[in-house]
Parts: structure tokens; sequence; C-alpha cells
């Protein structure tokens, strides 16, 4: 095969929900070879790592790795914390502020694994899913973080450092959860082997949480069904 004719490589951050899965579908679709990268990192809803295994096997990756973190042992978030989550909550109030379900720089540890392992395998795309409906609450998805984070990875790397330029990309970042659900049913992504909820009851999405509900209206709005079950209807 001749080095025309290879696919390129992306390293794809997917944590088993709606996003991820059609981030991931994404850099398929544009055609890059996909290792993804997964963290179980004390989530209190750890069962998404499985939805993780489900989706990278539907849709064909070439490699998947679960990293193992403990940020529980700094906590700051309902995620890894005894802290409650939020429930039954409009979406003003889900973007009013920065929500408790924030985990401190997540997304730049997550990142940072990514970056590491692009450097090793020679990718220099990374997919991460993060959209305009979490950029209005979370401060690591907005496009400004993204734009530094490329900065830091020419400055902070071997390969940056001898010109390569690694690349962030964020296909989903000014789509509605309406809109990433109608270009996730546009690209075949099996929406029941994602998971979504920050609070599963007895492995089910318990249907109350920000991200629930949020999920919930972009099927909705999208005039689809969400076919994973619920702890409420």
């Amino acid at each position: 095969m001749t080095k025309r004719s290879r696919k390129k490589s992306a390293i794809i951050l997917v944590s088993g929900g709606l996003d991820s899965a059609v981030a991931l579908a994404c850099a398929r679709r544009d055609g890059f070879t996909c290792h993804a990268l997964s963290f179980d990192y004390g989530q209190r809803h750890k069962v998404e790592l499985k939805a993780a295994q489900r989706v990278c096997r539907a849709q064909g990756v070439a490699s998947h790795r679960v990293i193992k973190l403990d940020l529980r042992a700094i906590g700051g978030s309902a995620l890894t914390s005894d802290v409650e989550v939020p429930k039954d909550r409009d979406e003003s109030q889900m973007t009013g502020n920065i929500p408790v379900t924030y985990v401190p720089a997540r997304n730049t540890l997550f990142l940072s694994f990514a970056l590491a392992l692009a450097e090793v395998t020679g990718a220099r795309d990374i997919f991460i899913g993060v959209n305009a409906v979490d950029y209005s609450g979370y401060p690591d998805c907005r496009p400004e973080f993204i734009a530094a984070f490329e900065k830091l990875a020419r400055l902070a790397t071997k390969a940056g450092d001898q010109g390569a330029h690694f690349k962030v990309r964020t296909p989903l970042i000014k789509l509605s959860k309406a809109g990433i659900v109608r270009l996730g049913a546009k690209l075949g992504v099996d929406f029941s082997l994602t998971h979504s909820c920050y609070d599963p009851v007895r492995g089910k999405a318990c249907g109350r949480c920000d991200s629930c509900r949020l999920r919930l209206r972009g099927f909705v709005n999208a005039f689809l069904t969400d076919p994973i079950p619920y702890a409420k209807p």
C-alpha cells in the first residue's frame, strides 16, 4: 500500500454518551482510522464505560484504550464525590452557572492523554464531542479552550517542536442536542448503545438529571424517539 493510499489516524475521546458516539461517527465519515480513548476516572456513572465498549465495537475502531484515573481523590464534582446530582431542572437553571456536575480540569486531563497517544501513534487529529449546549455551562467546552489547547500541543510536545501541527476537532460544537441527534441518525449511529445519564438507577438512565433532560429534549426536537430505557418514563 502506498503512503498516499493510507488512511490518516485520529484519537477519539469516547465516553459512551450520545455526543462522543456522534463525534466518532464524524471521524469515520471524514476518513480517519480511529483510535478510541476512554477513562475510568471514578465517575459515579461508570456504566458509561460499557456503553463506550459497545459504541467502539459497533463503529469498528482500530483500537480502544481505557485509562484508569482516580479523580475521586480530588473530588469537587457531583460525578466524583457524594455531592447530590441536580434533578428536574429546566434549561435556564442548567446554564445560569457552572453546574456541580463539572469535573475540575476533566477535559484538560483527557485531551492531555489523547495528545500523548497522538504523539506516540503519529496521529495529528483529536476528536472530542463538546457542543453548544455544554459550552454554555462548562468552561472546558468553549472554542477558546480548544484553541488554547491546540497552542499548548504545539509548544509542549516533541512532535510540535519538530513542526507537527495537532488539530483538536470539535464537529459538534455549534450544534444543539437536536442537531447532534439528527447528525447521528444521518451517520447511522445506534443510539441504543449509548448512555448519557449522570446518576443511573439500576443501570437505567434516571430521566431527571441535566444530561438526561437535555438528551430527551434533543430527541423530541429532532422528532425522533430515544431508544434507551429510563427509570422515569
